[in-house]
């Protein structure tokens, strides 16, 4: 399951929903989240992928403290 915070919603959606594996990198994932949204890619640059144990990845943004 992937878990995505974009523009202060939350939404969850399945690896495959996205075309997901396991083995992808942070840059193919962020474009996979592009087509999704059918948004530019450059909206996902500062975001964050968390890759839990339990395989589930957490999208959000870049957390700015201070």
């Amino acid at each position: 399951m992937v878990h995505i915070r974009f523009e202060g919603r939350s939404y969850d959606v399945s690896e495959s929903q996205l075309g997901l594996t396991a083995n992808m990198n942070d840059n193919i994932i962020k474009q996979r989240l592009a087509q999704h949204f059918d948004v530019q890619l450059n909206r996902f640059e500062s975001y964050v992928i968390d890759r839990r144990p339990s395989g589930n990845l957490i999208v959000r943004p870049e957390a700015v403290y201070g």
